[in-house]
């Protein structure tokens, strides 16, 4: 018998509360309203195995949200005394004990995880996955992909699984705008690692990006009516204020000065819109 894992048992005993499972020297008991209707005696069922509130082994034919050896992003539902609960499909709560979070979670948080069993032998959710994702992904330089954000680095970056189940990071100069673990995000191969790794970025391949790197600049200063900074500016207060790289705005700023839609005021630090 198999803890974490879908497996297919035979009925070897039948009780007015339920079916055991197994055989005679050990079985496990699926509780009577488990149990397939017109279930009987030596017939097989495909089962899950947990253990439940008194710790006893126990099987379900529930279909749990996460098996041992998968990934899968799953909901908060609680935080107690050792840690966050998660919902995974079963009428008892998976325990994320903290000491497993990458980052603290709270209620209503979504967070990518798998399954362990712990010195005492119970099922527990883990955040730290990057060992256990795949460096074989068929992905290539510009495709588009999806992922999950599992934790996020002040020196690397953020790390995501792509299909949650790819090793990618977006490195720290590609990482702008907010994101938090637990994010699905879009984003584009920017490099394929001789190792498998993907490297990512949030944002557009060159000539589409600067149309939107304009448009964004554009919309500031219609909003503001100025930019207290230039292209000469901090690329810190560049990357907080409009979530950009300091050399895409300079070539957004080229482009809208070429335009003649802006002017740049040296003396006082500042961009201001041209009045049509």
């Amino acid at each position: 018998m198999k803890l974490g894992e879908k497996q297919v048992l035979t009925v070897v005993k039948m009780v007015d509360f339920g079916v055991y499972l197994g055989s005679d020297e050990e079985r496990v008991l699926l509780p009577k309203k488990q149990v397939p209707e017109g279930i009987e005696m030596g017939d097989p069922v495909e089962v899950f195995l947990y253990k439940d509130s008194s710790d006893r082994m126990i099987a379900t034919t529930r279909e749990p949200k996460i098996t041992l050896g998968e990934l899968a992003v799953l909901d908060v539902v609680d935080v107690g005394r050792i840690g966050a609960f998660l919902d995974w499909g079963l009428e008892k709560d998976l325990l994320l004990p903290f000491r497993e979070q990458t980052v603290k979670v709270e209620k209503g948080d979504r967070c990518l995880v798998s399954l362990y069993v712990d010195k005492s032998g119970r099922l527990c959710a883990t955040m730290k996955v990057y060992h256990l994702l795949r460096t074989d992904s068929p992905y290539k330089k510009n495709d588009m992909v999806h992922g999950t954000v599992y934790e996020i680095s002040r020196e690397f970056g953020v790390f995501v699984a792509v299909d949650n189940c790819y090793s990618a990071l977006i490195p720290r100069r590609e990482a702008y705008g907010r994101m938090r673990v637990g994010d699905e995000i879009e984003a584009r191969v920017t490099a394929v690692k001789a190792d498998g790794k993907l490297d990512l970025s949030v944002r557009g391949r060159i000539p589409e990006q600067m149309d939107a790197d304009v448009e964004a600049i554009s919309r500031r200063l219609e909003r503001d009516g100025e930019l207290l900074f230039t292209d000469k500016a901090d690329p810190e207060v560049i990357r907080r204020e409009l979530g950009m790289s300091k050399a895409a705005f300079k070539r957004a700023v080229g482009r809208l000065l070429k335009q003649g839609r802006i002017v740049i005021d040296s003396e006082q630090g500042r961009i201001l819109p041209v009045k049509k």
